[in-house]
């Protein structure tokens, strides 16, 4: 007869069957939490020993407990590094599972698992890196590789997803810190994150071609053309002089306005005869780059680093190029050309380590901020180079920008689980 059913009073069950039947209950794994401790491994540092914590498994079907630390040994380290992995192994020859040590091969990645349907199957705890010549594992450090049972969402990581999953398996993947399904052929993000190179339909060329707009279809025109007095910045006048002030000449003190404090004093009792200037503003500045008979101008009267001078403004932050001269920060669009879309992955924003130290040869201690030379490591894009390549300081008005994407990331992160949640929920889980 082609059909069969088990179990059944006075009826003789193999140890075959069960397994088949509890594994369609229970995937294998550790039972406990991801980050429970059973059947946790860890280095030794007597020798050439690894520690297992005692804990519960199911493992294709079958039972296995461990009630105490067992030592297990690691075989001897070779003249190439190498991986091994700690295991729990299911043998029905034997009718046991036990703790056993799978020895990788010198040079190469870790052993691959023996997972046979009705013969041996093992179970991934832990990797083990063995370095070269070593006589005592306790200088490593074991990679976690446990997978877990509990209800019918499991949880694993990338090196031990399920071997022959079945399209609609769903898991935690520790790894990636994401929910993945399988579809019949591979792994999915259950929530992916969407980014530009991901979104269907999308224009081939961003921006589009050079083109042109009808006036009424632009937003934030004015009311009427000519519009009202307004001003323009300097960069946005078209015919503008190449240099500015143009040629070399002189001015009178009657000629120039807004004198005030140190400098009318200078120009009141100083023999101040019309004289030349160069490219640059008269206050705020030492004139000529140096001092007048050792008095020092100061802006616009005061010490004060930042102050309303006269009129009505903005302020405008300031960068210094590489001729020292001040340059107007801007970030409008129109100073700007080939704009697109730039993820930076949080990991490496999280990576920087805020450092506390004293500046060389000045008063300035326990300064508070980051080494450029680590950021350089994770973060290069606001790392600054002299002209010989060698690294000087750090952009840190960029520093928000990479905030951002953790910003976004932990937002995506939470509004996933907060639709699992109450997909779980309605569900009744």
């Amino acid at each position: 007869m082609a059909v069969s059913s088990y179990p059944f009073d006075n009826q003789s069950t193999t140890e075959s069957q069960y397994s088949h039947l509890f594994r369609e209950l229970q995937d294998s794994g550790v039972v406990d939490s991801a980050s429970g401790s059973a059947f946790s491994v860890s280095a030794d540092a007597g020798g050439m020993y690894v520690n297992v914590q005692p804990g519960t498994a199911i493992v294709r079907g079958h039972v296995v407990v461990s009630t105490s630390v067992e030592q297990v040994p690691i075989p001897a380290a070779e003249s190439a590094s190498r991986s091994d992995r700690v295991v729990l192994r299911l043998d029905p020859s034997q009718n046991e599972i036990s703790l056993e040590v799978v020895k990788g091969e010198p040079g190469a990645g870790a052993p691959p698992l023996t997972q046979t349907d009705s013969g041996i199957f093992e179970l991934s705890l832990s990797r083990i890196p063995v370095p070269t010549g070593t006589t005592n594992i306790g200088t490593t450090v074991p990679q976690d590789e446990r997978q877990f049972t509990g209800g019918r969402v499991r949880v694993w990581r990338t090196e031990t997803r399920p071997a022959s999953p079945r399209l609609g398996t769903l898991g935690l993947n520790l790894s990636t810190g994401r929910w993945e399904w399988h579809n019949g052929s591979g792994w999915v993000d259950l929530a992916p994150v969407i980014v530009w190179s991901t979104i269907e339909g999308k224009p081939a060329t961003f921006a589009p071609a050079p083109h042109r707009h009808h006036w009424n279809d632009l937003d934030g025109v004015p009311s009427s053309f000519t519009p009202s007095a307004h001003t323009h910045t300097w960069d946005s006048v078209s015919g503008k002089p190449s240099s500015f002030p143009p040629s070399g000449h002189t001015h009178g003190k009657g000629d120039i306005t807004g004198l005030q404090g140190d400098l009318d004093y200078l120009w009141n009792n100083k023999s101040w005869a019309d004289h030349g200037h160069g490219n640059y503003a008269v206050w705020g500045h030492r004139h000529g780059g140096g001092e007048i008979d050792g008095h020092v101008n100061r802006a616009w009267g005061t010490d004060r680093v930042h102050t309303n001078g006269p009129g009505p403004g903005p302020w405008f932050a300031a960068w210094v190029d590489g001729n020292r001269n001040f340059c107007q920060n801007t970030s409008a669009r129109r100073f700007k050309e080939n704009i697109r879309d730039y993820w930076i992955e949080p990991e490496r924003v999280l990576a920087l380590r805020p450092r506390v130290y004293d500046r060389k040869n000045t008063d300035h201690k326990n300064e508070l901020g980051l080494i450029a030379e680590e950021v350089d490591q994770t973060l290069p894009e606001i790392v600054q180079r002299n002209e010989d390549g060698v690294i000087m300081s750090l952009r840190y008005d960029l520093l928000g920008v990479a905030l951002l994407s953790v910003v976004q990331e932990q937002e995506n992160r939470i509004e996933r689980l907060e639709l699992l949640v109450h997909q779980l929920k309605e569900r009744g889980a």
